[in-house]
Formats: C-alpha cells, structure tokens, sequence
C-alpha cells in the first residue's frame, strides 16, 4: 500500500490547491483554497471559464469600482467552489479576504455574503468552511459566526495561544502552518531540522495533545508542509491539507507509516490549562517572535494577491 493510502486510514486527506485535475487524482475528502491559490489558478486558461462566469454576471450591475471588483472576487471564488465541491466528497474552504483580517465586523459580514452566494447555488452551508486570519477579531467574528451555522476554518496560525483562542470560541476546524514554521526557525538558526525535530511538526503536535488532552471539539488540520516527513511525523492529526506535489510524493512512496499523534496518548499526558483572554492573547502572541512576524507577513502576502486578481479583473472589465 502505498503512503498516500496508508496516510488515509489515519488521518482525513485534504488537497490544497485550486487544480482540479490534483483533486481528482488524489482523490481527497476534502479541499482548501486560498487567494494565492486562487490567483494561480484564475491565470489558466481551463479555468478561465470560471472568471468569465463571474464577469459576466455582474454585467450591467449598478455596483461600480471597489464595489464591483468585491463582488466579482467573491463569485470567483465561489464559482471556483462549487466546481471543487463536484469533485471531493467533503468540503471546500474559502477564504475572506486578508485585508478585513483586523476587523470583526467586516469579516462576519463577508462571511454570510460568501455563505448566501454558496447557497444560492444549492451547496448547503455543512459543505463550507469560511477561512479567516488567526488575528483575535478573526476569532471573534468566526464565533459569532459558528453560533449561526457557519463553519469556519482558522487560518495563519503559528501558535497555542492562537489555538488555544480557537479552541474555546467553538471554532470548527484550525490550519496551523507547519512550513512556515519550519522557514522562519531555519532562516533564525541557520539550522536543518530533521522531520522528528522539525519546530512546525512539533507545534502542530503540542496543539493536538492540548486539545484531546482537554477534550475540545475544534479540528486540527496541519497545513504548508514543506516536505514529505513533516506530513509522516503528523500522521494521526484530525487532517492535513497537501499540496499536489507532496500527494504525488506520498503515492509515489510505500514505507510504512504509522501514527504518530493518538488522542488516548494527549489523554494520559500532563498539560497546564491556559488562560484565554483578550490582553492574554495579545502578549502571549507579542513575545512569540516567530508567530507574530508569520502571521503578519501571512496576512499580507494574501492581500497582495487579492489585488493582483483585481487588477487582472480591472483589465478584463
């Protein structure tokens, strides 16, 4: 049996991308999306289909400049999963934009609208996780959005003190970045990290345990792998979300593989509960160095290119 397979009889698959040939290939419960991914993707000319779609059905709209390209983006990325959701059994998630990543408000609001879109297509609210930043409004307005029936999933998060927020908020699912952890510690130390030693894999790992050892609900998916051993080293996680490079690895490779990550195990450990508030969170974030520069540069580098694909759009118009 190759990894690929065995990885599945642990953990819930996940393809990360926006390609739906990978989906169909690897064949994933489920997909994550993200304006990076979403960009690339727009940029193909198989799917460019999709982003006439979303043109053409703002013709003759009474919205005009940023209004109009708002609600062009939105139905890209809708269009995009809906066409995702025919082929993985499970669910897509869409993200909100970046730049809202500061503001409670806005983030619920763009939420529901994604959400209504969605559901005026005929794709019940169950099938889609709303992405939003692991900033503490992101947070926020995701609770007040699980209190509605709109699952979220928290994104760019790099530490337990954002988990920890999640956790107790009621969120659905959480994509802690094992990579982007891994870039920061070998750009800092100069050093190689071995699968087993890799900073990312043990932060994922130290979140997992946290939440089965206190029984929270939230799902953990390990997400911006770097290498194929950081994906083995979490094997057990509740998901992990690939990108179709390292899945080609996995299926391509047939050493065993066995989990690593076991709730029983979290049960059995001794874990100091962690207090959650706001003034809490802001400095528990402030002093991880680490999680405060990715998050940040996360946040931005998804809102640059959001504005790449509304200057493709504004071309187009």
């Amino acid at each position: 049996m190759n990894q690929l397979d065995q990885l599945k009889q642990h953990t819930t698959v996940v393809a990360d991308t926006g390609d739906f040939e990978a989906m169909r290939a690897y064949k994933p419960q489920d997909a994550t999306t993200n304006p990076s991914l979403i960009l690339a993707a727009s940029q193909k000319a198989e799917y460019k289909p999709l982003v006439d779609k979303a043109i053409a059905d703002h013709k003759g709209s009474s919205l005009s400049g940023a209004g109009l390209l708002d609600a062009i983006t939105d139905s890209i990325l809708v269009n995009f999963g809906i066409e995702i959701l025919k082929i993985v059994p499970g669910r897509v998630s869409t993200e909100v934009d970046a730049r809202l990543s500061f503001d409670t408000d806005a983030n619920i609001s763009k939420a529901r609208h994604i959400i209504g879109l969605y559901e005026k297509a005929g794709i019940p609210r169950e099938r889609i996780l709303i992405k939003i930043a692991s900033t503490w409004e992101g947070i926020k307005a995701a609770e007040v959005l699980q209190k509605e029936g709109i699952n979220c999933n928290l994104t760019l998060l790099f530490s337990l003190a954002q988990a920890v927020a999640c956790a107790e908020g009621g969120i659905k699912l959480i994509s802690p970045f094992v990579g982007r952890i891994l870039d920061w510690y070998k750009k800092s130390t100069g050093k190689d990290y071995t699968p087993a030693e890799d900073p990312g894999v043990l932060s994922v790992t130290e979140i997992y345990n946290y939440y089965k050892h206190f029984d929270y609900k939230t799902e953990v998916m390990g997400a911006s792998f770097r290498n194929k051993g950081e994906i083995t080293e979490l094997a057990g996680c509740d998901l992990l979300t690939i990108s179709p490079g390292l899945l080609g690895e996995l299926q391509a490779a047939d050493e065993p593989i066995e989990p690593k990550l076991n709730a029983a195990n979290a049960k059995s450990l001794s874990i100091e509960k962690l207090v959650n508030d706001e003034k809490t969170f802001r400095w528990s974030l402030n002093e991880d160095a680490m999680a405060t520069e990715k998050t940040a540069e996360g946040i931005r580098n998804f809102a640059k290119d959001i504005v790449k694909l509304e200057t493709m759009l504004t071309a187009a118009l």
